[in-house]
């Protein structure tokens, strides 16, 4: 409700109080609860990237538990463009921070990578052995981060949380890239970081957290590093028209609602699901 309809209702509430000498005032609305603080609960650290455990807002805490990274961070080298991997068989480990960063809970471990891609998108989810139930049982009631269902906003606050470097960068959303190119990988409406968050090698598939909901709205995945156009580690933006814009030292992220939406009970797969718009099987 907006304030300028709030102060039309106030008003008419005052009004009739003082006509009437018996009308109360209007109860406020309760005010929204306060998010906590970011920090690295449910942060993990790969051997070459960062990641996270994550969930649905519809999760169980029965369901297998998920972990988001970038697709390029795929054990098995970066997919082709055009390419797209789905329920492939994987061990991979993964270790869980503690709220601090400073020190391992413990080591997940995946099952099955149920999607990876580079194409339009650079995400890969894996699931792991384990619960969220399980995971809040072995490691100090440790919760996953909620995936947004949601397009971000332009000019959210957010927070990019690396677990492979223990560090947490703050910066707004700076506005949306029509594409994004580096070298043979094109994505689609990448999230532009204000130049806050420079961030570096390693931070790769780092949550970006918007730190009004707390809730993961994309996977951090470059940076312009040195002015270059279109190459590999100098990203470029390329609009409707075809115009190429180089934005040096500017960092992206792909957004992650696109991929929430594919997750169905059980944390199963389902490119069918609505809402579900990530690029299809090719492999």
């Amino acid at each position: 409700m907006s304030r300028r309809l709030l102060g039309v209702i106030a008003a008419a509430v005052f009004g009739a109080a003082s006509v009437t000498g018996s009308v109360a005032s209007a109860a406020p609305a309760p005010a929204p609860a306060p998010v906590k603080a970011i920090d690295f609960t449910g942060i993990v650290a790969l051997n070459n990237c960062s990641g996270s455990l994550v969930r649905t807002p519809t999760a169980a805490d029965s369901d297998p538990a998920l972990v988001l990274t970038n697709g390029h961070c795929y054990e098995g080298g970066e997919p082709g463009a055009g390419q797209v991997i789905t329920n492939r068989s994987s061990s991979r480990t993964f270790s869980l921070l503690d709220p601090s960063g400073s020190r391992s809970l413990g080591t997940l471990r995946a099952t099955t990578l149920l999607y990876a891609t580079m194409t339009d998108t650079d995400v890969a989810l894996y699931k792991l052995s384990s619960t969220y139930a399980d995971i809040k049982q072995r490691y100090n009631n440790t919760p996953a981060l909620q995936l947004s269902l949601d397009h971000p906003t332009a000019g959210a606050s957010l927070r990019v949380v690396s677990g492979y470097w223990k560090r947490i960068y703050s910066c707004r959303l700076d506005g949306f890239a029509y594409r994004v190119r580096e070298a043979a990988w094109t994505w689609k409406d990448s999230l532009r970081y204000t130049s806050e968050c420079n961030v570096i090698g390693g931070t790769s598939g780092s949550p970006v957290i918007d730190a009004a909901t707390g809730k993961v709205v994309g996977a951090n995945n470059t940076i312009n590093e040195s002015g270059g156009r279109c190459t590999l580690n100098n990203p470029c933006e390329v609009d409707e028209s075809g115009r190429v814009t180089v934005r040096a030292n500017i960092g992206y992220a792909q957004q992650t609602y696109i991929l929430a939406s594919c997750i169905a009970p059980g944390s199963v797969l389902d490119l069918n699901r609505a809402g579900c718009t990530v690029p299809r099987r090719t492999s």
